[in-house]
């Protein structure tokens, strides 16, 4: 059909610098999926990282990617594409996609299709591997002079990481994620020390699903919902329990969620962190449309891997620069 579109789906395969460490394991590669949309003249691009927590594999994504080729071909686009996937990676891919290919189609950037101010460089988190105190405080010294660090916790001695972290690092700023690892009474026990240590926001303490005493507490370190929270049907239940919000593009399915989920999460009163999952500047170049004006950024993907895409997204320092239109968008 005149408008149809061809589809094209590859899984890369991208080194880690070193070793990268959660409470859920480590890796030395990530596997993502990249999409490709095509009309025969221009080309649009994203990409995912399927994530099992939430019960995705690369097989499966890749599955679902093409099991819309059909609908593609048969004048699918971005609007109809939210209703045909849910939120998810393998949505996330392909909405990307269109917005690239919109924005090559109208020979102008994303933020202007997207009614957006023009974007400005930001500050991203730089993410320390969960290790040893010792080399956790090896790594914070070795960057001491980014401004914002991150902190993988969720181990039986979370307190003696940060303290290695801040002796390694002493001025900067740090939030946490203790990745679902927490109980109620060891956020009590820790959350004042950790203030006075300079963290200044821990994700997700508690489970998805087993969140709801963090109403009743009073939450002195400021609590940030990750994976308790996916997309807009995730807020009203956020609310009174979490303080600040993580979006990421493969929670919520791609660009076009996450702009409204952010603007849904602003009028609900919560702060916004915007996030990612381990992947390349074509991961990362619409999250930075998103986490414009945000309280957190943390995209730092590309700065944990040993090699990234071509035309990739420059980083001075922390400061993640505006990608370029090569790259996408």
């Amino acid at each position: 059909m005149a408008n149809g579109l061809s589809l094209t789906v590859i899984e890369d395969v991208f080194p880690v610098a070193g070793t990268f460490t959660i409470s859920r394991g480590s890796r030395t590669e990530i596997r993502v999926v990249a999409v490709t949309l095509s009309d025969g003249i221009h080309v649009g691009r994203g990409e995912c990282a399927p994530y099992a927590r939430y019960g995705e594999t690369v097989d499966g994504v890749m599955e679902a990617i093409l099991g819309v080729a059909n609908d593609l071909r048969g004048g699918l686009d971005r609007h109809g594409l939210q209703d045909r996937l849910p939120p998810g990676a393998a949505r996330n891919a392909l909405d990307c996609a269109f917005w690239d290919l919109e924005a090559k189609r109208a020979g102008k950037p994303v933020w202007q299709l997207a009614g957006l101010t023009a974007p400005k460089p930001i500050e991203t988190a730089f993410t320390l591997s969960l290790g040893t105190p010792e080399s956790m405080r090896d790594a914070a010294a070795k960057n001491a002079a980014r401004p914002l660090l991150k902190v993988k916790l969720g181990t039986d001695d979370d307190l003696g990481r940060i303290e290695a972290v801040r002796a390694g690092a002493p001025h900067s700023r740090i939030i946490v994620d203790a990745n679902e690892g927490w109980t109620v009474e060891q956020y009590l026990a820790l959350a004042p020390t950790l203030v006075r240590l300079g963290v200044a926001l821990v994700e997700q303490p508690l489970p998805a699903g087993k969140d709801d005493a963090l109403r009743q507490i009073e939450r002195v370190l400021p609590v940030c919902a990750d994976e308790s929270c996916h997309d807009r049907a995730s807020l009203s239940h956020l609310k009174g329990k979490y303080d600040a919000i993580n979006i990421k593009l493969d929670k919520t399915g791609g660009l076009t969620e996450a702009l409204l989920m952010r603007d849904a999460a602003v009028a609900a009163g919560f702060d916004i962190m915007v996030g990612c999952m381990l992947g390349t500047s074509l991961a990362m170049a619409p999250a930075f449309f998103v986490a414009q004006g945000a309280a957190f950024a943390d995209l730092d993907g590309p700065l944990l891997l040993a090699a990234d895409r071509d035309a990739p997204i420059r980083y001075e320092g922390s400061m993640m620069q505006v990608p370029d239109p090569a790259l996408w968008g």
